[in-house]
């Protein structure tokens, strides 16, 4: 059976799939781009949801090794916490001594971003 995420997913991948159709018929790149958007989400959603729905399948069918993994699953997230911090310190201490060249990157990284996302309208 499946869970929200997997039907929700699903859809917004269709509906998606509809607006790049559309974007791509009428030349818009807004559609365009937002029909990518709707799939990729989608498509990220249906397959969280398809996992979600396989590790509850698995917890329901073998509850003694359900404990072990909730363990196993414990401790990595521990070491994922550690890691964390870390590497958030090393990140800080690496902005205190280069400001200016974060503040380029970050910069850089934006308009990346916003090119990616919004590119050259022809209308």
């Amino acid at each position: 059976m499946m869970n929200e995420d997997e039907l929700k997913g699903g859809v917004r991948y269709t509906v998606g799939k509809v607006e790049k159709t559309i974007g791509d018929t009428v030349e818009s790149r807004d559609w365009q781009v937002e029909g990518i958007v709707d799939q990729v989400s989608g498509g990220i959603q249906h397959g969280y949801g398809r996992a979600r729905s396989v590790a509850e399948d698995a917890l329901d069918s073998a509850p003694e090794l359900a404990e072990a993994a909730r363990e196993q699953l414990k401790v990595a997230a521990d070491r994922v916490a550690a890691a964390t911090q870390h590497g958030g310190r090393v990140a800080a201490q690496t902005v205190r001594e280069a400001p200016l060249l974060w503040g380029v990157a970050a910069a850089m990284g934006g308009y990346a971003l916003a090119w990616l996302v919004h590119g050259r309208h022809d209308r």
